[in-house]
């Protein structure tokens, strides 16, 4: 598996190597020491997700409450996405900032985010499959989200798209609203969360 970081500190994609024969292909879909080799530890998968998405659907911008927040590592068994992941750390240098990256069943890449990251996917076709590992649980009382139009962010969702939100994502607030109530995890809080995780000493 190869496996490259992306514009947004925290974030990777992860692009397996196929195998195919006269049987079908053979792939690795996840490789925690591979990618601890990235991140500096393990990730603790706790629970799967499984999504099935029209087009056009819209699933984020989601993140959850630091600590202790939640890695993904998302990829497409079915139809295709882009993938958006969203630099929501107050006082990053790249807040505010997203990149992209499209998951299908053809290159067969998956994305990593790292706790504190905001993640939104967006399906390109009908019956788009996305699998999700998860290094916490499901906590509803932590889950937020930023709306996935807020021009300020600007996620570039193709033309032609009709994007289908959520009323819980639709009514969300935009970035700025998110930081200004204080609901955004803060870049300095992910850099000591993730030191943690590594095993470093509290300074």
């Amino acid at each position: 598996m190869d496996i490259e970081p992306l514009n947004i500190e925290g974030a990777y994609r992860c692009r397996p190597r196929q195998f195919a024969d006269d049987r079908g292909v053979f792939m690795e879909g996840f490789r925690g020491d591979k990618l601890a080799e990235h991140i500096g530890h393990e990730m603790r998968v706790v629970q799967t997700n499984i999504s099935i998405s029209s087009r056009g659907a819209v699933r984020g911008i989601h993140f959850a409450d630091l600590p202790p927040s939640q890695a993904k590592y998302v990829t497409a068994v079915g139809g295709s996405f882009l993938d958006f992941i969203v630099d929501i750390r107050v006082g990053s240098p790249t807040f505010g900032q997203w990149d992209s990256l499209r998951l299908d069943t053809e290159t067969r890449d998956a994305v990593y985010l790292s706790e504190g990251l905001g993640h939104c996917l967006v399906a390109l076709e009908d019956n788009s499959t996305a699998v999700y590992l998860c290094s916490q649980g499901y906590n509803p009382t932590n889950e937020r989200g930023i709306n996935p139009l807020d021009t300020h962010v600007g996620l570039a969702i193709p033309s032609g798209l009709v994007p289908a939100l959520s009323p819980k994502d639709a009514s969300a607030p935009s970035l700025l609203e998110a930081r200004d109530a204080g609901i955004l995890p803060s870049y300095l809080e992910c850099q000591t969360w993730h030191a943690r995780l590594r095993g470093e000493p509290e300074k």
